[in-house]
């Protein structure tokens, strides 16, 4: 079975560094060709703007081809066609599929029958391994490091499948976490059961102000609106956090902001244009981190 990308947990520590470096390279110099011939499926069975397009992106600037479509409904899904056949059908056309999917778990299932890679772009509420390589693309060359910070993750961190990525990821990185959300919205208990067991330090509060001004980055998320089961939950918890440009004054100076976007109102746009907003960024250094995480998987590099 080929190497695939499911959850942070299928890359070591030293892949993760190895992909940054190799991003960093792509950085210096995206246009690359030697991936010409090999062709690529995009499948979004769910909306996306930023990952779907830098995957393309980075399809074409490593010299390959893309496929796929950006919703399901135009698939056969829309007739009753299952997943696994849906995978098994494309597997035979193409070198890697990209996969995003509303359902949590569909990318393991998929990547159980594909006879090609399979990189989950997003499954459901349970993982975006991805963004998490880009986020520690964008820690690591904000912060010199990423060892030793101190990461505050503030909103959603129960749906907010960037988060629960990024928590498995840094785990390895000595970090200092501190969760930030209301009651209905906290980390998931999975995931701080595996800080619990290697000993990684954290605390968790409803106040953003309690790790504000310790914190190396302030890692926001939006509510997941999709997740929810019931729209009056939704409504209680969505405007529960809202970051402004005058709540920074006591922060420490390398701060940086960072989300794995879209944002809707948990930050102002009066903290675009301070020194400690760098989600834009991050989600710039996306194409770089999937051109050395396609190439890595396809045996390039």
């Amino acid at each position: 079975m080929p190497k695939s990308l499911i959850s942070i947990q299928d890359f070591s520590k030293d892949e993760i560094l190895h992909i940054l470096e190799v991003a960093k390279e792509f950085e210096a110099d995206r246009e690359q060709s030697f991936l010409a011939g090999k062709v690529v499926a995009c499948l979004f069975f769910e909306p996306s703007t930023r990952t779907r397009l830098s995957f393309e992106a980075a399809v074409n600037r490593l010299g390959a081809r893309v496929i796929g479509f950006p919703d399901n409904r135009n698939t056969s899904q829309t007739k009753g066609e299952t997943l696994e056949d849906t995978i098994k059908i494309v597997s035979n056309y193409v070198d890697m599929i990209v996969m995003r999917h509303p359902q949590a778990g569909a990318a393991d299932i998929a990547a159980s029958v594909a006879s090609v890679p399979v990189i989950n772009a997003g499954d459901g509420a349970n993982q975006h391994p991805t963004q998490t390589l880009l986020d520690l693309y964008a820690i690591q060359k904000t912060q010199g490091k990423l060892n030793g910070l101190t990461v505050n993750m503030v909103g959603d961190l129960k749906y907010g499948r960037a988060v629960h990525s990024l928590v498995e990821a840094l785990r390895w990185f000595d970090p200092h976490f501190i969760f930030t959300s209301p009651e209905e919205l906290n980390m998931p208990k999975k995931y701080l059961e595996i800080l619990d067991r290697e000993g990684v330090d954290y605390r968790q509060t409803d106040r953003i102000e309690d790790g504000l001004n310790i914190c190396d980055v302030l890692y926001m998320t939006r509510v997941q609106q999709e997740r929810f089961p019931d729209m009056d939950e939704y409504n209680k918890v969505k405007d529960v956090y809202r970051l402004s440009a005058s709540m920074l004054g006591s922060v420490k100076p390398n701060m940086k902001i960072m989300h794995p976007l879209p944002r809707v109102n948990e930050i102002a746009t009066d903290i675009d244009d301070t020194p400690y907003a760098y989600y834009f960024q991050q989600a710039g250094g996306g194409m770089y981190v999937r051109m050395a995480i396609i190439s890595y998987l396809l045996g390039y590099r």
